[in-house]
Formats: structure tokens, C-alpha cells, sequence
């Protein structure tokens, strides 16, 4: 049988377990800017949803996709750019849904949380994909446009 050696066989002909260092995995955006443009990019990949954050977010119409390939609302892409799941929140996703919902008309009334997610929820339902993806971007680039 003509076997050659590899760099993990001993001379005895056992083996030795090596250990493998991956390059680590590239993390997502880090800054809110960068969080609203990968949600921009999300919508424009997989669609917007209008109502729940995700379609189908419980999986009760027999839909067997994940999760990230079904159309999102604003929301969900958001907390998809920040966390990699549209139902999950972070601190970053928080604070980028909270800077676009001052973005837009001028903000809700009340500045809670639940009211800026809330509004932010509002206007992606009454909005369609290319609206909202300019938006996105627009609000994403505006400190660098105002500099």
C-alpha cells in the first residue's frame, strides 16, 4: 500500500491530537452607522416585512426557512445587523433603533424605548423596500455628509 506520513503521525504510527488555530471569525458592525448599514443591506437582500419583526416569526405557517432569509421589518434587520438574530436585541441594536427613530419625522412623543422601537415599527409599515433602504443609508451617512 503506498501511504505517506502526515505531519501528525508519530513515528510509531499513532497519532497525536494538533490543535489548529482558526483566523477568528470577523464580528459584525460595531458602530450604530455601521448597524444601519448593514440593515439597509439586509432589507435589500431579503425584503421588507410589513407587521411582526420577521415573517413568520413563530413558525406557525409550515415555513421551514431560517430565520435571516425571511423578509424582516426595519427592526428586525436591525437587530440582525447588530446580533445576527432579528429577535434577539443588544445594546447596540437598542441605540440604533433609538437614533433612527429621532431620525424620522422628528420622533415619537414619548422617548422611552418602547416608543422609539414602536415608532421606528410605525414607519416601516407604512414604507416599501427601496424607501426604506434609502433611509437607512441616508441616516447612516448623515454625520459624515454634515462633517
Amino acid at each position: 500500500m503506498n501511504h505517506q506520513s502526515s505531519p501528525t503521525d508519530l513515528p510509531t504510527g499513532f497519532r497525536r491530537t494538533v490543535l489548529v488555530a482558526l483566523p477568528i471569525r470577523p464580528s459584525g458592525p460595531d458602530t450604530v452607522e455601521g448597524v444601519l448599514l448593514a440593515a439597509a443591506r439586509v432589507i435589500a437582500r431579503v425584503g421588507l416585512h410589513h407587521g411582526d419583526y420577521v415573517l413568520d416569526a413563530l413558525g406557525r405557517d409550515g415555513v421551514d426557512v431560517p430565520l435571516f432569509i425571511r423578509p424582516m421589518s426595519v427592526v428586525g434587520a436591525i437587530r440582525y445587523a447588530a446580533t445576527g438574530s432579528p429577535q434577539h436585541t443588544s445594546t447596540l441594536a437598542d441605540m440604533a433603533v433609538n437614533f433612527l427613530a429621532l431620525s424620522l419625522d422628528g420622533g415619537p412623543v414619548w422617548r422611552d424605548w418602547r416608543s422609539l422601537e414602536q415608532h421606528v415599527d410605525d414607519w416601516s409599515d407604512t414604507v416599501d423596500k427601496a424607501t426604506a433602504v434609502g433611509v437607512l443609508e441616508s441616516v447612516a451617512t448623515a454625520p459624515e455628509r454634515a462633517a
